[in-house]
C-alpha cells in the first residue's frame, strides 16, 4: 500500500500523513509550496508540488500510489469560486485521475450537514453544497470509497470516544483532527466502513 494524500499541508491533511507515518504506510503528499510542506510534514514522506486544478500535476503525483486520502477544502476568502474550485471540480480532478490508474480505494474527508441546503455555512459561497456534490461524484464513479464526514473540527485532542454513524443522522457535534486521521486511516483497512459514508463526533465517555 502506498497513500496519496492531497491537501497534505493542511490542519487534518498533515494529520492523516502523521497517522499514515505512524502505521508505516509510505506516504506520497500532494502539496502547493515545497518549503511549507518541509516544514509541516515529517521527513520520511515524499514531498510532490502539484495542484488539484492541474490535471498534469495530478498524473505525475498519483503515479505508484495504490489509495488515495482527499483532505482539501477552500479556504475562506472573497473568492465566490473557491469551494466550486476545491471542494468539487479539484474532488472531481482527482477522482478521475484515481478511476484512470486503477486506485484500489478513495478517501474523501467531507463535512457534517452537507445535506442540508440551509445550513449557515453555505453562507461561505455554498461550501456544503459543493462538498455535497464531490460526495455524489465519487459515490456514482466505480471506485470503492470511503467518505468521512467529520463534525466540527478541534485541532487539540481529547480522550473522548469516537462516535461513527451513517449518513445524515448527526448534525452537531465536534471532533479533534487527530481522530479524524485515525478514521481516515482505519478505512483502509476495515471492511465495514467501506462504500460508506461515515459521520463522526467525539462524545465524553459515560459514567
Amino acid at each position: 500500500m502506498k497513500a496519496l494524500v492531497a491537501g497534505a499541508t493542511g490542519e487534518t491533511g498533515r494529520r492523516i500523513v502523521r497517522e499514515l507515518v505512524n502505521r508505516q504506510i509510505p506516504v506520497r503528499a500532494l502539496i502547493r509550496d515545497l518549503d511549507t510542506g518541509k516544514k509541516i510534514l515529517p521527513p520520511e514522506v515524499e514531498l510532490v508540488v502539484g495542484d488539484v486544478l492541474d490535471l498534469d500535476s495530478l498524473t505525475k503525483a498519483i503515479a505508484d500510489c495504490t489509495v488515495l486520502v482527499c483532505a482539501t477544502g477552500a479556504r475562506p476568502s472573497f473568492d465566490p469560486s473557491g469551494p466550486y474550485q476545491v471542494d468539487y471540480q479539484g474532488t472531481k480532478n482527482l477522482v478521475n485521475i484515481a478511476k484512470d490508474r486503477g486506485i484500489e480505494q478513495f478517501v474523501l474527508v467531507s463535512s457534517l450537514c452537507v445535506s442540508q441546503f440551509f445550513h449557515p455555512l453555505n453562507l461561505f459561497w455554498l461550501v456544503l453544497y459543493w462538498k455535497k456534490q464531490a460526495e455524489t461524484y465519487l459515490e456514482n464513479s466505480g471506485l470503492k470509497y470511503t467518505i468521512v464526514r467529520p463534525g466540527g473540527l478541534k485541532n487539540e485532542d481529547n480522550s473522548d470516544p469516537i462516535l461513527v454513524s451513517s449518513a445524515d443522522t448527526l448534525f452537531e457535534g465536534s471532533i479533534p483532527r487527530t481522530k479524524v486521521a485515525q478514521v481516515c486511516v482505519d478505512s483502509l483497512f476495515q471492511d465495514e466502513y467501506k462504500q460508506k459514508i461515515l459521520e463522526i463526533i467525539t462524545q465524553p465517555a459515560q459514567s
